[in-house]
């Protein structure tokens, strides 16, 4: 039956488009479970009726055109109660209904199951049969796995199907749930990058000239390298020389003394150029895509887009000049950086990808350059969308396709509001945080790539809360030396000096593993990461803290945390680790005296050990978006599960504020860098809660700013004492939204459009 099962969904996958995968999955139920009849009933885009929308052993002439309204029959009481009916006399049951010359009247054995994706009821799939008897329970359990497993599939090809009727009609639309990769919104047309070659689709042939063959190969390789490296050149406005070292990896995947030679190697030894080159980028792809981890999938994705590149030469592909709609929303399977790097910056309006995550190369780059994206987007008919209207909604991770005259005039309206208010806050930067009753809030950012500086200082930034160390070990190949290391942190150090410039240690593992250092674990966020990973390897946590270090010299501005701390002996080794490497570089004549020192609270362990914690360190900082994770047990990069991590959850606040009232106990500051700061309602609690410092992405600052300058610090207390008690997390959302509007800040409220 697993084999059977599997086969149904590869079938039903294959399809192009709605009516095919319902016929399909109608045709081959009924032959699986050998019965007369199998039908599907879609919930139409209304919600309000269930339209009978394919059928093996009923009236076909009457598909598209039967159907009962929310609630009739026996499919509407399927669909009211979300789990299957079976009964052996289907038309003995109160609420059967006839539907006059659908052709059901000789048959009496009824199983209903419903079709649910994401929560959202798709339809109802049903199996009849004219025999009185009642479907046993492995006939119900293999159409409820059926159903489970089609859900996705038949939500996809019904997004296919929107985008299709679209072109007939002008009046379908669709909204596809994602993950939010960078906040905005973003209304534009879609360019869809899909290489013409394919590598999969090679044959194997016999090379006719091997020395031909090679040749051309090397000169492919060529062309695709001089590709790159114009890529590159047209980010150099947005990057900075070490944000280029990705470009750089890329030319060393390239190498003719790595891939390059296996291609070369296998040509020699007989096979064509075309078919060696897929041969080893293959190999290569299925090697990267078999790893647990998400950083060392998205080299797959790098590989596979180098191979295509390399293969289009060799099929002699010409390269032609393309042409961006001014409004450009790139969409593709798996984006790139080098994809994205291939637009005209001012043309690019938005990013949607279909894979990826939040910490994907692209999102992080996305971020930095404030362009509104969209990762996960798994349902997006994404080959099918080339040059339709899309609007990307980067605060709630959602793609509208086709929308409708009222959904886009809302999201306008919001583009609007959002540069307005931009122009508004410009006259903010060089003002203080400070309430209306006195009391002084600093705003910091969040950093990782140089493009974070210039944007970050604009706005005001007071200090950096968060510098991502790892970013420069993400964009290379190879552990960065002490000196390089050392080079770019000096450049962090001085664009902000004297501002305070706080810098985490290598934090690596979970979704951000570095391909040549590769963790390979089943449960990688419960795994070897953070302090756990630099403290296991003492040359790497003592390179970089020498770098940084060295780097503070004549600054004085560093200030050093230490993440992923579960507990109180990690953190004596790091310190211990730490204050021997002052101790050797003050030998060798360093006059900084040593940095203050910080940890991270961001595991569930941390907050209840946080007062011990303080005692041994100078100041305490919240990563909510990794404390959330772990208190709600959900992965925010993961579009199944995202709607359940919510950071306003009642027990994340109440960790919030324990951490708070620990710092408070041992005299020493408690900040806060996870996305949570960058929330203005978010933002009014974390004052009232006793935090010191906010850190957040630079776009969010003055925001936060304006929402704080506008609001008594005895108004915040008040407020909390009031949601701290609350249940449920959409309320103490609701409450917040509704604490802004009466403060007339209705302007910071980004609820979803629907």
């Amino acid at each position: 039956m697993l084999e059977t099962l599997r086969h149904i969904v590869q079938e039903v996958n294959a399809a192009r488009g709605l009516n095919e995968a319902l016929q399909i999955t109608v045709r081959r139920v009924r032959e699986a479970m050998n019965t007369q009849v199998c039908s599907v009933y879609m919930r139409d885009l209304a919600g309000a009726r269930y339209v009978f929308q394919a059928t093996q052993g009923l009236n076909q002439e009457l598909v598209g055109m039967a159907s009962l309204a929310e609630g009739e029959g026996l499919i509407g009481l399927v669909a009211e109660r979300g789990e299957p009916v079976n009964l052996e006399e289907a038309e003995n049951h109160p609420n059967f209904q006839y539907l006059p010359g659908i052709g059901e009247d000789r048959f009496h054995a009824f199983l209903g199951v419903p079709i649910i994706h994401q929560r959202h009821l798709l339809g109802v799939l049903v199996v009849q049969q004219a025999e009185r008897r009642r479907f046993d329970e492995s006939e119900e359990a293999f159409l409820v796995t059926l159903s489970a497993q089609l859900a996705g599939v038949i939500a996809h090809a019904q997004a296919t199907g929107v985008v299709e009727s679209q072109a007939l009609d002008g009046a379908a639309a669709a909204k596809i749930i994602g993950v939010p990769g960078a906040a905005g919104i973003a209304i534009g047309t879609a360019v869809v990058v899909s290489p013409g070659a394919d590598l999969y689709a090679v044959p194997a042939r016999q090379a006719q000239n091997r020395r031909k063959d090679v040749r051309a190969f090397r000169e492919a390789l060529q062309s695709v390298q001089e590709d790159i490296q114009r890529v590159a050149d047209n980010l150099g406005s947005e990057l900075s020389p070490e944000d280029h070292a990705l470009f750089d990896v890329y030319l060393s995947i390239l190498d003719d003394s790595t891939i390059g030679a296996e291609v070369v190697g296998l040509i020699k030894a007989g096979q064509w150029a075309q078919g060696a080159l897929s041969q080893v980028m293959i190999e290569h792809i299925r090697h990267f895509e078999r790893m647990e981890h998400s950083y060392l999938k998205e080299r797959a994705v790098d590989v596979k887009d180098l191979g295509t590149r390399v293969l289009a030469y060799l099929q002699a592909a010409s390269h032609e000049v393309k042409t961006y709609p001014s409004q450009t929303i790139l969409v593709g399977e798996e984006l790139t950086a080098t994809s994205l790097g291939e637009i005209p910056r001012e043309k690019l309006a938005g990013l949607i990808s279909v894979r990826g995550s939040g910490n994907s190369h692209v999102a992080i780059l996305a971020r930095a350059m404030g362009v509104p994206t969209v990762m996960g987007a798994v349902d997006l008919p994404y080959a099918r969308v080339q040059d339709r209207e899309l609007i990307i909604d980067g605060y709630n991770g959602t793609v509208h396709i086709n929308p409708l005259p009222e959904i886009k005039q809302r999201f306008q309206q919001i583009v609007d509001e959002d540069s307005a208010l931009s122009r508004d806050l410009e006259s903010l930067r060089d003002e203080p945080c400070v309430t209306l009753d006195g009391h002084r809030m600093p705003l910091w950012v969040n950093t990782g790539l140089m493009a974070d500086v210039t944007r970050s200082l604009e706005q005001g930034a007071e200090g950096v809360g968060l510098y991502r160390t790892e970013v420069p070990f993400l964009l290379r190949d190879r552990f960065p030396s002490e000196e390089e290391q050392r080079q770019i942190y000096r450049q962090q150090l001085q664009a902000f000096a004297p501002k305070p410039v706080t810098m985490r240690t290598l934090d690596i593992g979970g979704d951000k593993a570095l391909s040549y250092f590769p963790i390979e674990e089943d449960n990688p966020f419960l795994g070897w990461r953070g302090i756990r990973v630099t403290l296991d390897h003492p040359e790497i946590f003592l390179a970089q803290v020498r770098a940084m270090l060295k780097a503070n010299e004549g600054l004085g501005n560093l200030r050093i945390m230490l993440p992923m701390v579960c507990n109180i002996p990690e953190l004596d080794e790091a310190l211990d680790l730490i204050r021997r490497c002052h101790r050797e570089l003050s030998r060798d004549g360093l006059a900084e005296k040593l940095p203050p020192i910080g940890v991270m609270v961001e595991v569930p362990s941390a907050v209840y050990q946080a007062r011990a914690m303080a005692r041994r360190v100078d100041f305490l900082s919240v990563g909510s978006n990794d404390l959330t994770q772990y208190l709600l047990a959900v992965d925010r990069n993961n579009a199944r599960v995202a709607r359940l991590y919510h950071s306003l959850h009642p027990s994340v606040l109440k960790a919030l504020a324990e951490v708070a009232v620990a710092g408070t106990a041992e005299n020493v500051p408690v900040g806060i860098c996870g996305e949570l700061a960058g929330d203005p309602g978010a933002a009014v609690l974390m004052l009232a809660m006793g935090y010191n410092v906010l850190s957040m992405n630079a776009t969010s600052l003055p925001k936060v700013k304006n929402a704080l300058r506008h609001i008594r610090a005895s108004e915040a207390h008040e407020l909390l004492d009031e949601v701290i008690r609350m249940d449920y997390a959409d309320d103490i959302s609701r409450r917040l939204e509704r604490f802004l509007a009466e403060h007339g800040m209705e302007k910071f409220i980004h609820s979803p459009v629907e």
